[in-house]
């Protein structure tokens, strides 16, 4: 059997044969002479064969800058310049638990102190995930937020999980999306076991929510997103309500709403800083900083007040 096998590999080879690769004639294809043997006749044929060119692999490196392991905020001192542009692969995130999300606390003003993140109601033990791929920039006990895990992803944004039970991961760890971090708990001051996320870029606090769409979907708002000031500063927003998203895809569409993020507001009858603060979406805190006023200040019918939207 193995001397048919020998005879019939033999015969093949003196069928064919490959001469020598020409040089290519332009960079999108290589040619090929394949010489055949037809019944005792030779035959040549030119085969083209097209290159496909991969797409390059851009990995940044996101560990060049303020890259600190130590430290829970390393941009103390850093000057974010407005509007900031965020730029995302993907379309969707992966939730931060494995379960419904409950939003007990929002980004904004809440109990007198600004609240930069958002409470996600969880179980202590419950698994926390990361939402994007990324590098593991701090996993360590930190005041306040207990034991935190904070990762930094590859357009620079950060997010931080905090009061976990349990950390699983160490600095310098890279991670993907929908991978293990930690267990929640109630470390830290906590009033209860929940996860407390937040998200930032280079220091600037950023409301989740303006980002992530919180429910079912996991979807990210936009593959490109401008962040102005009015989405980083707790004041413009109440931690009991939900603030009004409205995504802005453009550099052009950001430096407009600027322009209409003032709005004066006329004091009717009837009117105080409450009222006002409902119906226009604006914290009073807000309110009192934009016209140097305190929260017991008599308002007068016919005063004009500076609304920061």
């Amino acid at each position: 059997m193995k001397y048919i096998l020998l005879s019939a590999a033999l015969l093949f080879c003196s069928a064919f044969s490959f001469a020598q690769q020409e040089i290519p004639q332009d960079d999108n294809s290589i040619k090929i002479k394949v010489l055949r043997s037809i019944k005792k006749a030779a035959v040549v044929d030119e085969i083209t064969i097209p290159i496909i060119s991969p797409k390059p692999v851009i990995l940044a490196d996101i560990k060049a800058d303020h890259w600190d392991t130590t430290v829970y905020n390393p941009y103390k001192n850093e000057n974010v310049e407005f509007p900031i542009k965020l730029q995302f692969d993907d379309s969707t995130y992966a939730s931060p638990i494995l379960k419904k999300k409950i939003i007990t606390s929002r980004y904004g003003w809440r109990r007198g102190r600004a609240h930069k993140g958002i409470d996600i109601d969880l179980v202590t033990g419950d698994s926390v995930v990361s939402v994007l791929d990324g590098i593991v920039r701090f996993a360590k006990y930190s005041s306040g937020h207990g034991k935190t895990v904070v990762v930094r992803h590859f357009n620079d944004l950060e997010t931080t999980y905090a009061h976990l039970s349990k950390i699983s991961v160490k600095a310098n760890d890279t991670i993907f999306k929908g991978e293990l971090l930690g267990k929640g708990g109630n470390t830290g001051n906590s009033r209860g076991s929940h996860l407390h996320l937040n998200v930032s870029y280079k220091g600037e606090f950023i409301h989740p929510e303006y980002i992530f769409d919180f429910s079912q979907n996991n979807a990210i708002r936009a593959k490109e997103l401008w962040v102005t000031k009015k989405w980083t500063r707790p004041v413009y927003h109440n931690s009991h309500r939900v603030s009004k998203v409205n995504v802005l895809e453009s550099e052009e569409a950001a430096i407009a709403s600027l322009i209409n993020q003032r709005k004066v507001y006329i004091i009717k009858p009837g009117d105080t800083l409450s009222r006002i603060s409902k119906r226009n979406n604006v914290s009073i805190a807000a309110i009192c900083r934009s016209n140097a006023i305190k929260k017991n200040t008599t308002l007068r019918i016919g005063q004009k007040l500076i609304l920061e939207l």
